[in-house]
Formats: C-alpha cells, structure tokens, sequence
C-alpha cells in the first residue's frame, strides 16, 4: 500500500500551488500551515533546493469529528500535500494517504474519516 496519493502536471510551480489550493477548498480543505522547504534549506543550511512546498490542509469538520473519537489524533493533522518541481520540469502534487497513515489506529470511527477524507483528497489532486 502507497503512502500517498500523486499526480504530474504541466503547470508552473506556482499555478500548481493555485489550482490544488482551489481545489482541496472545493472538497472543504483550507490550508492552515505552509512551509516552503526551498526557502527553509537556504535559510537555515545555505543548500539550494528545488521548489518544494508543503501544504497543512484541513477539513475542519471532518478533524473536529476525528478528534471527538480519538484525542492524539491531532498529532496526524493536518493532512499534507506537496508541491515539487520534478527533474523532467514538471510538478508534481502529492498528498498524504489518510487511510495508510491512520492503519495504527485501532478505531473504527477514524478508520472511516480516513476513507472519507482519502476520497476528497484523491477528487482534489485528480480535477487538478
């Protein structure tokens, strides 16, 4: 079982961040953390890196609900997605796989908000 869900397109590393940003928010997602890894490399260890940003995507009803079943689930969320430049020039958007993730989870509550969740994240990278 893969850990996460990808796919390559053919915009500009900017316009990808865009339209999966649009899109997980289609499917109930805003971004509440954003780290971009190219500027955090340079920053902190003077390396060049290629574009690489990593997006915290929640779904506020659906972590309220997960939370409800298990309290350390927060160490889980929120779900990332990235977005990195590849070698051939394109992007790639990829995002965690809930359900691969949350499989320690021993509760049948969280195990469907995971399905749920795999699903909306899937329909967002998917319509990009």
């Amino acid at each position: 079982m893969s850990y996460y869900i990808s796919k390559k397109v053919d915009y500009t590393f900017d316009e990808a961040i865009e339209k999966i940003t649009s899109k997980l928010q289609d499917e109930g997602f805003g971004i509440v953390t954003e780290i971009n890894i190219s500027n955090t490399f340079k920053m902190k260890l003077d390396v060049d890196f290629r574009n690489y940003r990593i997006l915290g995507a929640c779904n506020p009803g659906f972590a309220h609900k997960a939370l409800g079943f298990e309290d350390k689930i927060g160490t889980m969320l929120p779900c990332n997605v990235i977005v990195q430049e590849t070698e051939d020039g394109k992007c790639e958007i990829a995002a965690v796989d809930p359900v691969a993730s949350m499989m320690a989870v021993d509760n049948n509550g969280v195990k469907e908000i995971a399905g749920i969740i795999k699903e909306k994240l899937q329909n967002a990278i998917e319509k990009v």
